[in-house]
C-alpha cells in the first residue's frame, strides 16, 4: 500500500487498488474476486458486520421471497455442498448466518472497516484516483471504486406533521432494533403493505393488544407455503447444482421456473381456473407469475390472473368492506408481487383494524397517537414498513463527483442511468453492482450480483494485462443503453404499476423505469458480447 497526499486536507491518504462500498452479498463476492486478482482492497460498511440488507432488516417475519436453494452463491462448489438451508424460504437470521459463514470461510472481514459510512467519493483527474471520505475522518484513495450499496438498502419514512411529537416508539422495518421489540399489551399501527408489512403484520398481530393497519395502496399477496426443506430435495439439488444453475440461467429471472405454455386468454375458464389454483396451492410469487407465458405483456391475460387473486382476497377476509379495500386496482406483477403467510387471515382477528387512509386521511400525529379522518387512534408504537428508495437511494446518499466536477446527482437529475447498469458515463473507474439499467430486482439478485462481479473482475484483469489504467462509459453508449431499457419496459405492463420500479414511492424522484426487463439470458449475452469485443462503448486509456 502506497501513500498519496490528499490535496483537500494535507493528510497522507493510503492508496489501494480498489475500494468496495458495502459488505452485503455483492461486496463480499467483489472483495473475494479482487483478492483473487492479487489486488489490494479496502472495504467500507456502515453496519457492525457483514450481511447488507439482511443485517439491518430484522423485523418480525423477515425472509426472502426467492427460494433458499437458489438464493445462494454458485461460485464455489464446496460452499454449495457444505451449507445447509433449513426452509423453503430462508428467514433473515439464517440468511445473515450464511453471509457470516461466507465471510469466515473466505477470510473477508479483514478487508472491511465496519461501523464506517462513506460520505463522499471524488475523482482526482490528474492522479487517476478516487478519494473516498468516510465517517470518523477516514480518507482512502484507490484506482477503482466499486459501489456494492444494494438495491433495497435505503429505507424511507414519509414525513407527517407531528411525528416528532409522538411519545410512543417509532420503528422502521429496514432498521429494526437488534434486540427485537415486545409488542405485548401495546396498541400498534403499521403503515405499508409491501413485502415488509405483509411479512410483519401477521406476527405483530399475534402479540399486540390492538393492531391498526393504515392502508394506502394495497398489494397482491400470494401464499408462501413455506415449510422445512425435505432432506431428499436438498440432497438432489446438491447432486445436480451445476445442471440446475445452468438451466436457471435460461429463464428471464435467473430462476428455475415452470412457465405455463399458454396465455390465459387462450384457455377456457375451467382450464384457466385450474392452472391458477395449482399455482396458488404451490405458493410463491415467481411461480404464480409464471402460470401463463404472457402475464407481464398481455393485458387480458394479466386481468384474468388479477381477477383470480381479487376473488381469493374476497373469499378470505370476512369483513366485506375490508376485503374490497384490500383488492388492488393495478394489474398483478406491475408492482412487486408479495409473498406472505396468513396475511389476509390476520384481518379476521378481533384485535386487528384496517384503516383506509383514502377514506380517512391521515391528518397528523399527536403525542399519544394519530389522527385519521375525524378520530384519534391511541398508539404505543408506530411501525413504518414504507420500503426503500430502491436501486439508487444508497448510492445517491453518497456525494459522488466525477470528471469536471460533475456530481452523480447532476448526472441523474432527469433519472438514474448507467451503461449496462454498470458504469455511469463521466465517472472513470466507478462501477455500480446491480445498478440502474440491469436486471437486479427483476431477477434472482444473487445471480445478477455474481454476473456483475465477474464482469467487473474480468474487466479489471483485462486492463491489468493490457497495462491500462482507466475505463469510462461513454455518453452515447449510456444513452443508447438506457433508451433500450426504456423501450423494453414500455413493451411490458410494468409501466402501468406506478411502483418503486419507477421511483414513484419517492417524492421528487424522476419517473424512470430502472431495471432491465429483457431478462437475465439476454442481458448476460449482451454483457459478454461487449467484453469479447474489446469493450465498445467504453473509453479505455
Amino acid at each position: 500500500m502506497s501513500q498519496a497526499r490528499s490535496p483537500a486536507d494535507g493528510v497522507a491518504a493510503p492508496v489501494v487498488d480498489a475500494i468496495v462500498v458495502g459488505a452485503g452479498f455483492a461486496g463480499l463476492y467483489m472483495v473475494n474476486r479482487l483478492c483473487g486478482l492479487g489486488m489490494s482492497v479496502q472495504g467500507f460498511e456502515g453496519g457492525s458486520d457483514v450481511g447488507g440488507t439482511w443485517y439491518w432488516n430484522r423485523y418480525p417475519g423477515c425472509r426472502c421471497d426467492v427460494e433458499s436453494l437458489e438464493y445462494s452463491y454458485s461460485f464455489d462448489r464446496d460452499l454449495e455442498q457444505e451449507w445447509e438451508w433449513t426452509e423453503r424460504y430462508a428467514p433473515q437470521p439464517e440468511i445473515l448466518a450464511y453471509a457470516r459463514h461466507v465471510a469466515d470461510r473466505f477470510d473477508l472481514r479483514r478487508h472491511f472497516r465496519f461501523d464506517t459510512r462513506v460520505k463522499s467519493a471524488r475523482w482526482i483527474e490528474d492522479e487517476g484516483l478516487w478519494e473516498v471520505q468516510a465517517s470518523g475522518g477516514l480518507v482512502q484513495r484507490a484506482r477503482f471504486c466499486i459501489m456494492a450499496t444494494g438495491c433495497l438498502s435505503a429505507g424511507r419514512t414519509p414525513h407527517f406533521e407531528g411525528l416528532d411529537l409522538f411519545r410512543g416508539r417509532v420503528l422502521h422495518t429496514s432498521t429494526w432494533p437488534f434486540e427485537g421489540v415486545d409488542f405485548g399489551g401495546q396498541r400498534v399501527a403499521v403503515m405499508g403493505v409491501g413485502s415488509s408489512g405483509v411479512q410483519a403484520i401477521p406476527l405483530i398481530a399475534q402479540h399486540a393488544a390492538q393492531l391498526h393497519v393504515l392502508l394506502r395502496t394495497p398489494n397482491y399477496v400470494v401464499p408462501a407455503r413455506n415449510s422445512p426443506l425435505p432432506p431428499e430435495q436438498v440432497q438432489d439439488w446438491k447432486a445436480r447444482y451445476p445442471e440446475i444453475r445452468r438451466r436457471a440461467l435460461g429463464f428471464k429471472g435467473g430462476l428455475l421456473l415452470d412457465v405455463g405454455p399458454s396465455s390465459a386468454s387462450e384457455l377456457d375458464a375451467q382450464a384457466r381456473e385450474a392452472a391458477l389454483e395449482e399455482r396458488w396451492r404451490i405458493g410463491g410469487a415467481f411461480s404464480f407469475q409464471s402460470t401463463f407465458n404472457d402475464l407481464q405483456t398481455n393485458v387480458e391475460s394479466n386481468r384474468l390472473a388479477s381477477d383470480f387473486l381479487r376473488a381469493k382476497i374476497a373469499g378470505i377476509v370476512r369483513n366485506p368492506a375490508w376485503a374490497q379495500w384490500l383488492q388492488p386496482e393495478h394489474l398483478v406483477g406491475t408492482r412487486r408481487l408479495c409473498v406472505g403467510t396468513d396475511y389476509y387471515e390476520a384481518y379476521n382477528r378481533d384485535n386487528v383494524e384496517l384503516v383506509n387512509l383514502r377514506q380517512e386521511p391521515l391528518a397528523r400525529f399527536t403525542p399519544t397517537g394519530v389522527i385519521v379522518g375525524d378520530r384519534e387512534i391511541g398508539l404505543d408504537a408506530m411501525v413504518f414498513a414504507t420500503g426503500f428508495d430502491a436501486m439508487t437511494g444508497a448510492l445517491s446518499a453518497i456525494e459522488v463527483t466525477g470528471r469536471g466536477g460533475r456530481t452523480l446527482a447532476q448526472h441523474w437529475h432527469e433519472g438514474a442511468r448507467a451503461h449496462l447498469g454498470l458504469m455511469p458515463a463521466g465517472f472513470p473507474n466507478l462501477f455500480a453492482i446491480t445498478g440502474p439499467g440491469s436486471p437486479s430486482v427483476l431477477s434472482n439478485v444473487l445471480v445478477s450480483i455474481e454476473q456483475h462481479v465477474n464482469w467487473i473482475a474480468d474487466c479489471l484483469a483485462c486492463l491489468q494485462a493490457a497495462g491500462k489504467q482507466q475505463i469510462t462509459a461513454e455518453d452515447d453508449a449510456e444513452q443508447s443503453w438506457m433508451a433500450h431499457v426504456r423501450d423494453l419496459g414500455q413493451a411490458t405492463l410494468f409501466a402501468d404499476g406506478n411502483s418503486w420500479y419507477l421511483g414513484s414511492n419517492v417524492p421528487g424522484k424522476p419517473r424512470v423505469f430502472l431495471p432491465y426487463s429483457g431478462g437475465v439470458p439476454a442481458y448476460r449475452e449482451h454483457c459478454a458480447r461487449v467484453a469479447a469485443s474489446g469493450y465498445p462503448g467504453f473509453d479505455i486509456r
